[in-house]
């Protein structure tokens, strides 16, 4: 019986002239395209984009957005959650602070092998990006005014022991594996950032892309690298020049972290 993947397979081998004439009319039928019509597709694209900002918009005010705030101790004022819902694994108690702009692409777990239940707090005007994780330990406490960039990870716990016995057994972490992360005021986190439980984030620190914190910053530092240290310090309200020239040092740092 001559199968769809063998009849593939005939044809790609093209040890026939049959056999290349079909593979031939494959690959040209699998590049066919509706020709554009100059006006009427570029109006169809802005009218499609319109449509699908439209359906968002609703869908965020409508159902995302009420269903988080259900999640928290208390509604958080002026939340803007955009792209979705965030998933939360293991029922951790979260605030947030007002004006907080969060991705509904992150994942917010809580742990649920410890006596203690798991608390993320969040102040006031902060970013969460694309694809962060928040796994709180015991607590994570983030302050006003923190950017945390897209796919950054804030590993409170670690889910699983050390010891290979008790992991092939299934068995939660130990309590010596988890601790406190907190976030101080005005602190960065560029993309992909790691911090690891216990580690403390002094306010107005800007970490670089890629870094993994492992031990406390202090306030007003620029840090990078694996594991983060110290670059530099940073002025309190640097004038624009100078930031333009530390977003250029971060995106350079963020190379070779």
């Amino acid at each position: 019986m001559i199968t769809i993947r063998r009849l593939r397979a005939w044809a790609k081998a093209r040890q026939s002239p049959l056999a290349r004439f079909v593979h031939g009319a494959a690959l040209g039928l699998r590049n066919v395209s509706f020709p554009v019509i100059p006006g009427v597709h570029a109006a169809l694209y802005r009218l499609h984009v319109m449509l699908r900002a439209a359906v968002a918009n609703a869908a965020r005010i409508l159902w995302h957005t009420p269903l988080f705030q259900s999640q928290l101790l208390k509604p958080a004022p002026k939340l803007y959650l955009y792209s979705g819902i965030p998933l939360v694994l293991g029922a951790p108690e979260m605030r947030l602070g007002e004006r907080c702009r969060v991705s509904g692409n992150i994942t917010i777990t809580g742990r649920t092998s410890g006596a203690e239940k798991p608390v993320l707090l969040v102040g006031d005007n902060c970013d969460i990006g694309w694809q962060t994780t928040l796994a709180v330990g015991r607590r994570i406490v983030i302050g006003n005014n923190v950017r945390i960039a897209g796919r950054a990870f804030l590993a409170g716990y670690a889910g699983h022991p050390i010891d290979a016995t008790n992991r092939a057994a299934g068995l939660p972490d130990t309590e010596d594996q988890i601790g406190d992360i907190v976030i101080e005021d005005d602190v960065w986190l560029a993309t992909g950032v790691t911090v690891s439980a216990g580690v403390t984030i002094g306010r107005g620190t800007i970490v670089a892309a890629g870094s993994v914190v492992t031990k406390d910053l202090p306030p007003f530092v620029l840090a990078a690298g694996v594991p983060a240290t110290v670059k530099r310090s940073i002025a309190s309200g640097e004038g624009d020049a100078a930031t333009d020239r530390l977003r250029a040092e971060i995106k350079a740092l963020g190379r070779v972290a």
